[in-house]
């Protein structure tokens, strides 16, 4: 059985766990278990272990950031050779070792022998199967094209497969009301009805060549494709921050959070503490609360959060406090994330001195937005290849409108190969942009009047793109009277009357829905709640906190029923009963007393200049910024002089803060000479350049 290090999560309100084979590995001689084929990153946080290696420059501990393959500062020593922790399957009886330095290069005594590389024709090739791939796939399928999709992970669905929460958009052109990860399992398994369509999981690209042939490691085996045409769906990566501390072990990017707790059911943290106040910190704190885990606090740098109000209002009526106009300041701690320190920021978004507050934490969530993995875009339009652009590969957005993107681009790649005279349709364009909106204002909304009959109350009070209420009510007493599905959904008592079927209530995304029912007491009505927060199922008879849209207490209140629809059953609709005067403001409950955060004495004074830029080569702010007061403003020459950029990484993390710090020493974009891209984007063993299968 597991050892009592163990951090897995057991119960949760979305998510069944699979069942799964006990695996052995060691780790640094001790022996520990693991699931058979999960990653190791994970394996190793399950068992407690947060510090995978120290960094042979300074002997700095080196964790988790991204969980993607992106940044390789998981790295460890798989039966002797150095390998992306986060991308490696577990596998029975591995020798797992920390990596403390450099290891040693083979002996260069041996004959290599060529042999010729594979070389295969496609219609298209699709580098990415989530949500802009896998519609994308689906298009051109239907058109007849010959596909081979790939991914350098072992599913299909992308960042659809750690996604527990329902979708906004259009229920029609988005799936709308169903959530992320059975998204990804509808897509999979249309995928499945087209022979046209080649699949090739565990298969990363590795590079776009100029004689316009793309470089796959199918598995083992590397090969050369030759498509007519070339769609990027790769996805993106998360913005990284410079701070004090940025590198510590428990200094995560939120998807590296979702991919341990929501992809693999590992309880990585026990408290943590969100930077970002979009759509992606949002939720990562709620799948956090889902996960049993603390959610100390959110900052944001903007006076409001960026993200739908109705997932903000989800975490503060959850008692999660957030700091809007606050920046981090600093992370302290000697091997891993032991506190964060906070301050107030002026109109100049400059930290104000004196408003620093520390809180005591051990999991830090980066959360500042996305930027595009396009690098094989930018190098296929360089060497001249039919190249197209889908999902936030193209531009940055929410995974609804990424589905509809790779449709757009899978229609019009279908046109470019004449597999069809028709044009993107006008409407599709609009949905595109519909779909991409950012959130309006706040709107106050007046809540209904008559105590009478049964009906929906609506607590969504901000224009996004969503309408799964509309399409659900099967009376079509619901309508979005202005807007489109840019509107505020409104319940219109027609000649027929509501009949209480709660189906808009479970549907809600943003659990923003609610049913007041006056037919039994008008004094005292039945008011139905949704809920996805509590993780055993609420009995008949029991006391919950009921709260207001926000977090207000309207008092303890017994259950008087508890139910679940079958299409979605994890939501459940629990009904109380509640005074006429406060029946029409309930909308969540409780699920703890009151959290009062843990604010500690300890205060580091934020040294800029001491901020770690690249994380491979463990390179400062001030070090760079010493050589730019020099005169240099050729990214090639930094790298030459301090090495920045030459790490793993292939400065993915990197190349983004090195351009805000020339900004910040008043050096214009178009001054500046960025790095000469490399040839490859990921790491890969040279013999597989040489035609072999094994290791010869």
């Amino acid at each position: 059985m597991f050892s009592n290090q163990q951090r897995r999560i057991k119960e949760h309100p979305i998510l069944d766990e699979e069942e799964y084979e006990l695996t052995k590995f060691t780790f640094d001689g001790k022996e520990f278990f693991g699931k058979r084929g999960e990653m190791i990153s994970s394996a190793l946080i399950a068992n407690g272990i947060q510090i995978f290696g120290n960094h042979p420059k300074d002997k700095a501990p080196l964790g988790i950031f991204c969980a993607n393959g992106q940044c390789a500062q998981c790295t460890v020593l798989v039966d002797g050779l150095a390998l992306k922790s986060c991308m490696t399957p577990l596998e029975e009886g591995q020798k797992i070792e920390s990596v403390n330095d450099y290891p040693p290069l083979p002996d260069d005594n041996e004959k290599v022998v060529f042999k010729p590389i594979p070389t295969i024709d496609t219609d298209v090739l699709i580098i990415g199967a989530g949500p802009a791939g896998l519609q994308a796939a689906l298009t051109l399928g239907k058109l007849g094209a010959k596909i081979i999709l790939i991914d350098d992970k072992d599913k299909l669905g992308g960042k659809l497969l750690l996604q527990t929460h329902k979708f906004f958009g259009s229920v029609k052109d988005s799936f709308a009301g169903t959530r992320g990860i059975d998204i990804a399992k509808i897509l999979e398994d249309q995928l499945k009805e087209f022979e046209n369509i080649e699949i090739w999981l565990d298969s990363p690209c590795i590079a776009v060549f100029s004689d316009k042939l793309v470089g796959v490691l199918k598995k083992e085996k590397y090969v050369h494709i030759n498509p007519k045409k070339l769609l990027v769906a790769t996805g993106a990566r998360e913005k990284m921050l410079a701070f004090p501390g940025n590198s510590l072990p428990g200094v995560y990017g939120a998807g590296a959070f979702q991919t341990l707790v929501n992809r693999d059911l590992v309880k990585s943290s026990e408290k943590i503490f969100i930077i970002g106040g979009g759509n992606v910190g949002i939720i990562a704190g709620y799948h956090a609360i889902q996960a049993g885990i603390e959610v100390v606090g959110l900052v944001e740098a903007l006076p409001k959060c960026g993200g739908y109000k109705v997932h903000e209002d989800k975490l503060r009526r959850l008692n999660v406090p957030i700091f809007t106009r606050h920046t981090v300041v600093a992370v302290h701690g000697k091997n891993h994330v032991e506190s964060v320190t906070i301050s107030e920021i002026d109109e100049k978004f400059q930290p104000i001195k004196g408003t620093e507050r520390t809180f005591e934490v051990d999991t830090v969530l980066i959360a500042i937005g996305l930027d595009p993995v396009d690098e094989f875009y930018t190098k296929a339009k360089e060497f001249g290849l039919d190249v197209w652009a889908a999902g936030d590969a193209l531009e940055i957005a929410e995974a609804s409108s990424a589905m509809f993107s790779g449709k757009i681009s899978g229609m019009k790649i279908g046109k470019s190969l004449g597999l069809t005279d028709e044009d993107v349709p006008t409407e599709w364009e609009e949905k595109a942009e519909i779909l991409k909106s950012h959130p309006g204002p706040v709107i106050k909304r007046e809540k209904p009047i008559e105590e009478v009959g049964v009906y929906p109350v609506f607590h969504c009070n901000q224009e996004i793109p969503c309408n799964p209420c509309t399409s659900v009510c099967p009376k079509e007493l619901i309508v979005i009277p202005e807007g489109g599905i840019l509107g505020l959904p409104e319940f219109q008592q027609k000649d027929v009357e509501c009949i209480g079927c709660a189906q808009c209530v479970a549907v809600c995304p943003g659990l923003a829905a609610t049913l007041v029912d006056y037919r039994e007491d008008s004094n005292q009505p039945k008011v139905t709640i949704p809920t996805e927060v509590f993780v055993r199922k609420i009995e008949e008879g029991e006391e919950l906190i009921v709260v207001d849209e926000d977090g207000n207490d309207l008092g303890i209140q017994k259950v008087e029923k508890v139910r679940t629809l079958k299409k979605y059953p994890k939501t459940q609709l629990v009904t109380v009963k509640l005074p006429k005067e406060v029946a029409l403001k309930a909308v969540s409950f409780k699920i703890s007393k009151d959290f009062k955060m843990k604010e500690i004495e300890k205060f580091q004074e934020i040294i800029p200049d001491e901020a770690i830029i690249c994380r491979c080569e463990r390179i400062t702010a001030g070090e760079i910024r010493e050589l730019i007061k020099q005169g240099i403003i050729d990214a090639n020459e930094l790298k030459a002089i301090t090495k920045i950029g030459m790490g793993a990484c292939g400065a993915k993390t990197c190349s983004k803060l090195i351009d805000k710090l020339f900004r910040e020493e008043g050096i214009a974009f178009d001054e500046i000479t960025p790095f000469v891209q490399r040839p490859l984007f990921i790491e890969v063993p040279l013999r597989y350049f040489t035609g072999s299968e094994e290791d010869e």
